[in-house]
C-alpha cells in the first residue's frame, strides 16, 4: 500500500470518528477549523489519486448516519454542504468561476454576477415539509440523502409557523433553514443547567443540536431555540426566480430570514459584506462562523448545476476560526489586587480568529478539576471578539499514554506560597448564612494572605485606584504604578498624595512636563464623589453600581463605614454575602488606616448628604425580624409578632408562654424564637442594629421625611453611538441623577434610547420594537429641561 493511500485510509477513519462525534452525539472533540484543515488534506490527496477515490468518502458525502432513535427521512432533493472560502481569493476564484460557467466576460460591468448574502449561522440544519400550507413534518440534514424525523420536537419551535400565512403558497413545499440559539438564551440555558446539577453545553451549536435531538420533546419545548430559514428542497408550485425572492415570498408566509439578507454584485460587494458583517459580529445576538453567497438567479443556478457534495453556485466564505487546538505547556499562577492566585495557562502559540494566542485563562482550580487539565495536553482554545482566550476542553484521545508518575508530575497544583512575595496560599472559606445559622464550604478561590505587602496586590489595588472610573489619575499607567512601588514611593494608595516633583522626575518615562502634569492630575483628584471613592477602594463585589448605590443611600463616608450587614441588606441587590464583604473591609484596621490617611492627605469627598428618603423609609418591625433569620420565622410570623409585641425589646423580653399566645405561630417557631434570644450575643446584637437604625434615622419610628420623586424613576434608558457634547459615561451619572437606570442592551421594557453617530444594533433594535429614540440634541434639551446642567 502506498503511503497516499494509507493516509487517505487514516484521514477517513478520523473524519468519519469526527462526524460521528459532531453530527450524532453532538459532542465534538475538535473545533470546526480542525475538521476543516483535515478534510481538505483528504479531497487533496483523492484529487491526486483519482483511483483511490471510493462513494463512501466523506468527500463524497454529508454529515452522519441518522440515530437510530429517530424515524429516518429520505430527502427527495438532497441536502448538500456548501464548498468553503477562508482567504478573499478564494472567493475571487469562486466568482471567476461562475462566470466561466455562465460564459459572462471578465473585467466587464456586464459580467458581474448578483448573489444573495447572508451570514451564516452556527446552529443544526433542517428540513420542514409544508402540505396545503400545514407542516407535516421535520427532519435533519443527516447523511444529505436520509435524516432523522425530528417534527414532533420541531413543532415546539416558537417562530416555526404550524401553519403557512396568507395564500400563494405551492401546494407542496420544503424549507430548509438553521434551528440555533441566540447567546442569551443560550447563557440562560447554561445557567438552568448548572443550578440544577445538569450537563453543561459547550457553546451555542452543540445547545442547539443536543435540543433539538431530545426524544422527549417536553425538553425541546423548554429550550430557547429558533429557526431561520435560507432556502427551498422540493417544490410542487410556482415561485419566484431569484434566490432573495423565494425568501421573501418564505417571509410574507411566515417563515423566519435573516434581517442581514442584502443582494450584492460581483466579487467586491460581497467581500464589502464579509468584513462589515465581520466586524459586526461580536454585537450579533447569535453565533456565525461565515457568511453564505448565492448565486441569485435561479435559472443561472440550475445553468451551473452542481459538483459530488455541493453546488457550484453557492459558498460559504468562513471567519477566521474562533476555536483552535494547541499544547498546553504549562501553567502559572498569578497574583490579583485582592490576592487571588489564579492560574494562567501557557500555550504553544496558535493563531486564533486573526490573533496569535499564546496564554488563556483558567478560572480558577475548579476550572482546571472540571478539565481534568494535564500539562502536555492537547486543548481547544477560544478567542470570540476581544474577550481573553479560554480553554474549553482537553482533547483526551490526543494525550499520550504517561505513567502514573508522570501524570502526577503533569497534574496542576496550586503553591503552597505566593510567587510574587512567598506569604502563605490559603483556600478562601466562603459563609453560607440562613435562618440564624453559618456554616462554612470551601470556595474556588485561593488567597495570598500577604494583602499590601504583597508586591502584586499592591501594583493592582493602585491600578484600580487610579484607573478612569475611579479617581482618574491621568497620567499614572500600570508601568508607572510599578516604578513607584519598586521604588519604595508608594505603599498605599494614600502615599501617592505625598508625591513630590524630585521624588517623580527621575523615574523612567518622566520628564518635567510630564511630572508637572502628574502632580496637577494627583491635584485634581483630591474631591471625588464619594461614588468614585467607594469604587476606589477595590472593595471586593463591590462595582461601580453598589458603590453609586451605597453612596446615593447612606449619602456619606461615616454611614457606609459604620453600617452593620444587617442595614446594608435594605439596600436593593445587596445580599447578605456581599453585606459582609463591605462591613469586613470597613471593619479592617489596615483599611481604616488607609482611609485615615487618605482625609489627611487632602480628599475631599463630594456629594455627600443625608441619607435618602427613600432608604430611609424602607424599614418596619416586621422586617428587621425577618432579617435576623430566625429559624421558622417567616415574613407572616414576623408580621405577627411586631403586632404583638411593638418593638424590639419586647420581642427579647418575651417569654415562652408570652410567644405561644401569638396568633398561629407554631410551637416550633416560638421554640426557636427563644433559643435565639436567650443567647445574649444575638440579643446584643439585635439591638445593635436597632440602635443604628435609629442613629441613621432609619427606624421605624422615625421621623420620615416626605419623598420626592425623580423625574425618571422606573425608566430604562440605554446609550448607543458616540456623544459629541459630553461622553457617554457623563451622560449615563446623569441620567441616574434623574433616578433612570441605564442597561447595555435594548429590550421592549426600555424606555428611550439616545443614539449619537455610529449607532448600529441597538438603533436597529429599538427601531423594530417601536422605542422612543433621541439623538443628542434632543437629549440635551431633556435634561436641559430638568434643569440639568451641562
Amino acid at each position: 500500500m502506498t503511503d497516499a493511500a494509507q493516509r487517505i485510509l487514516q484521514l477517513r477513519a478520523e473524519l468519519d470518528q469526527h462526524n460521528y462525534r459532531y453530527h450524532v452525539l453532538d459532542e465534538p472533540s475538535i473545533p470546526d477549523a480542525e475538521y476543516d484543515r483535515l478534510f481538505h488534506e483528504l479531497k487533496a490527496l483523492e484529487a491526486q489519486n483519482p483511483q483511490l477515490v471510493t462513494p463512501d468518502s466523506p468527500t463524497q458525502r454529508v454529515g452522519s448516519l441518522a440515530l437510530s432513535a429517530f424515524g429516518e427521512v429520505k430527502h427527495e432533493v438532497p441536502m448538500l454542504s456548501l464548498g468553503n472560502a477562508f482567504e478573499d481569493s478564494d472567493l475571487e476564484d469562486f466568482d471567476r468561476r461562475v462566470r466561466e460557467g455562465l460564459d459572462l466576460p471578465a473585467g466587464d460591468l456586464f459580467g458581474s454576477v448578483e448573489y444573495s448574502c447572508e451570514p451564516k449561522l452556527d446552529g443544526l440544519a433542517v428540513s420542514l415539509l409544508y402540505e396545503n400550507g400545514l407542516l407535516v413534518r421535520g427532519a435533519t440534514r443527516g447523511d444529505g440523502s436520509t435524516g432523522e424525523d425530528i417534527s414532533v420536537n420541531v413543532r415546539t419551535i416558537r417562530n416555526v409557523p404550524l401553519k403557512l400565512q396568507g395564500e400563494g403558497w405551492p401546494q407542496v413545499l420544503e424549507v430548509r433553514g438553521e434551528v440555533f440559539m441566540s447567546k442569551a438564551g443560550f447563557e440562560a440555558l447554561n445557567a438552568r443547567q448548572l443550578e440544577q446539577g445538569g450537563k453543561v453545553f459547550a457553546n451555542p451549536r452543540n445547545a442547539a443540536a443536543g435540543s433539538l435531538r431530545q426524544l422527549d420533546s417536553k425538553i425541546t419545548a423548554s429550550r430557547p431555540l429558533e429557526f431561520c430559514c435560507y432556502g427551498i428542497g422540493r417544490v410542487q408550485g410556482d415561485l419566484p426566480e431569484t434566490h432573495i425572492g423565494i425568501l421573501h415570498a418564505l417571509k410574507g408566509w411566515g417563515m423566519p430570514i435573516s434581517r442581514e439578507l442584502k443582494l450584492a454584485k460581483g466579487a467586491q460587494a460581497c467581500l464589502d459584506y464579509y468584513r462589515d458583517i465581520g466586524q459586526r459580529r461580536t454585537s450579533l445576538a447569535y453565533e456565525i462562523d461565515g457568511v453564505v453567497f448565492k448565486v441569485n438567479s435561479l435559472a443561472q443556478q440550475r445553468e451551473l448545476g452542481f459538483r459530488a457534495r455541493e453546488p457550484r453556485w453557492a459558498i460559504a466564505h468562513k471567519f477566521p476560526a474562533l476555536e483552535e487546538l494547541t499544547e498546553l505547556l504549562a501553567v502559572e499562577f498569578q497574583v490579583g489586587r485582592t490576592g487571588a492566585v489564579t492560574p494562567v495557562a501557557r500555550l504553544k502559540p496558535v493563531k486564533v480568529a486573526g490573533v496569535t494566542v499564546s496564554n488563556a485563562t483558567l478560572h480558577n482550580m475548579d476550572e482546571v478539576a472540571r478539565l481534568g487539565l494535564m500539562v502536555g495536553d492537547t486543548v481547544v482554545i477560544r478567542r470570540a471578539g476581544d474577550v481573553i482566550p479560554q480553554v474549553v476542553q482537553v482533547v483526551s484521545e490526543r494525550r499520550p499514554n504517561w505513567s502514573p508518575e508522570e501524570r502526577e508530575q503533569r497534574s496542576v497544583k496550586v503553591p503552597e506560597h505566593c510567587p510574587v512575595c512567598g506569604s502563605a496560599v490559603e483556600r478562601t472559606q466562603l459563609v453560607k448564612r440562613s435562618k440564624g445559622k453559618e456554616s462554612f464550604v470551601e470556595g474556588s478561590i485561593y488567597r495570598c494572605v500577604g494583602r499590601l505587602a504583597c508586591g502584586a496586590q499592591l501594583k493592582q489595588a493602585i491600578i484600580h485606584f487610579v484607573s478612569r472610573r475611579a479617581m482618574d489619575i491621568e497620567g499614572l499607567g500600570e508601568k508607572s504604578v510599578e516604578q513607584l512601588v519598586d521604588e519604595g514611593l508608594v505603599n498605599s494608595p494614600a502615599d501617592l498624595y505625598a508625591l513630590t516633583f524630585e521624588q517623580i522626575v527621575g523615574l523612567e518615562g518622566f520628564a518635567e512636563l510630564s511630572t508637572n502634569n502628574l502632580l496637577e492630575a494627583i491635584e485634581q483628584s483630591r474631591k471625588p464623589t464619594l461614588a468614585r471613592f467607594i469604587y476606589a477602594l477595590g472593595i471586593p463585589d463591590v462595582g461601580e453600581e453598589t458603590a453609586k448605590l451605597l453612596a446615593r443611600a447612606l449619602g456619606s463616608l461615616a454611614r457606609i463605614r459604620q453600617a452593620l450587614p444587617e442595614v446594608l441588606t435594605y439596600l436593593p441587590d445587596v445580599g447578605l454575602e456581599v453585606a459582609h464583604e463591605i462591613h469586613s473591609f470597613f471593619a479592617d484596621e489596615h483599611n481604616q488606616g488607609v482611609i485615615g490617611q487618605l482625609l489627611k492627605h487632602g480628599i475631599e469627598l463630594q456629594e455627600e448628604g443625608d441619607l435618602h428618603p427613600e432608604f430611609a423609609a424602607s424599614t418596619t418591625l416586621a422586617g428587621f425580624i425577618t432579617k435576623l433569620n430566625i429559624a421558622f420565622i417567616a415574613a407572616t410570623g414576623a408580621e405577627r409578632l411586631a403586632a404583638k409585641f411593638g418593638s424590639v425589646q419586647g420581642i427579647i423580653d418575651a417569654d415562652w408562654l408570652d410567644v405561644r399566645q401569638v396568633e398561629r405561630l407554631s410551637e416550633r417557631a416560638a421554640k426557636s424564637l427563644r433559643d435565639y434570644f436567650d443567647d445574649p450575643a444575638n440579643a446584643q446584637h439585635a439591638l445593635a442594629i436597632e440602635n443604628q437604625l435609629r442613629e441613621f434615622g432609619m427606624h421605624w419610628q422615625s421621623e420620615r421625611k416626605q419623598l420626592e420623586g425623580l423625574p425618571l424613576a422606573g425608566q430604562t434608558w440605554v446609550l448607543t453611538g458616540s456623544l459629541e457634547v459630553m461622553s457617554r459615561d457623563v451622560a449615563k451619572d446623569k441620567l441616574e441623577a434623574l433616578g433612570a437606570k441605564v442597561a447595555g442592551s435594548v429590550s421592549a421594557k426600555t424606555s428611550c434610547v439616545v443614539a449619537g453617530p455610529g449607532a448600529g444594533s441597538k438603533l436597529a433594535k429599538a427601531n423594530d420594537l417601536g422605542v422612543k429614540v433621541l439623538d443628542e440634541d434632543a437629549f440635551l434639551a431633556v435634561l436641559a429641561g430638568y434643569g440639568v446642567a451641562l
